[in-house]
């Protein structure tokens, strides 16, 4: 299924799990359903096929920051919102405002092949602004309080496999160890460019 809103130059479609997504007034809204998740242990073995949760994509162009305030209705560890980037089967990556594994966290996981899993820092609340940048191969993640004031989490690319198509981006929903949980995404904003310095705020 196809969603199209109006703030992004782009359509978003649907993958994984259905998310039950929708949007009415500014307001994303998606749904993940018990012990849905997008990871794959770096402990183990990949699984096959690996984890999935619902996902909401499209294929901007150029360079590019997507930005949305993030509410989680927590409920369960691990719980999150996502701002989702996806070049391939085992090459994609997370921004996520996540219940980690007791309170709300800015954590990201990029998967090569496995994923790693890295907590930034902690936020007071269920929403917070996330940002996802591209310039080239190269991704970069902000977290904000406010929308205005941009902090610096992760600068990375997602390897060869990057190389084979255009990275998908866009929203993900995750309940890993939970009965389920709502995220909505609203604030939506999309600009055609790569921030002008990752690390002064701006």
């Amino acid at each position: 299924m196809d969603i199209k809103i109006p703030e992004l130059p782009f359509p978003l479609r649907t993958y994984g799990p259905d998310g039950h997504w929708g949007y009415e007034d500014g307001v994303l809204t998606g749904w993940a359903g018990p012990r849905q998740d997008r990871f794959v242990p770096p402990t183990g073995e990949a699984l096959e096929p690996a984890s999935d949760a619902p996902r909401l994509l499209g294929a901007p162009e150029g360079d590019f920051q997507l930005i949305a305030r993030v509410t989680v209705g927590f409920a369960g560890a691990f719980d999150a919102g996502v701002l989702y980037v996806h070049v391939g089967e085992r090459a994609w990556a997370k921004l996520c405002l996540e219940y980690s594994p007791d309170v709300p966290t800015v954590c990201t996981v990029v998967t090569r092949g496995h994923s790693d899993d890295v907590n930034s820092f902690t936020v007071d609340g269920s929403s917070f602004w996330l940002r996802v940048s591209r310039t080239g191969r190269a991704f970069a993640f902000h977290a904000s309080r406010d929308g205005e004031r941009w902090t610096f989490v992760r600068l990375f690319t997602l390897g060869d496999e990057q190389e084979t198509g255009a990275a998908l981006v866009g929203f993900l929903a995750q309940s890993p160890m939970g009965e389920g949980c709502v995220v909505t995404f609203d604030h939506l904003a999309f600009r055609p460019e790569w921030p002008r310095d990752l690390r002064d705020g701006s």
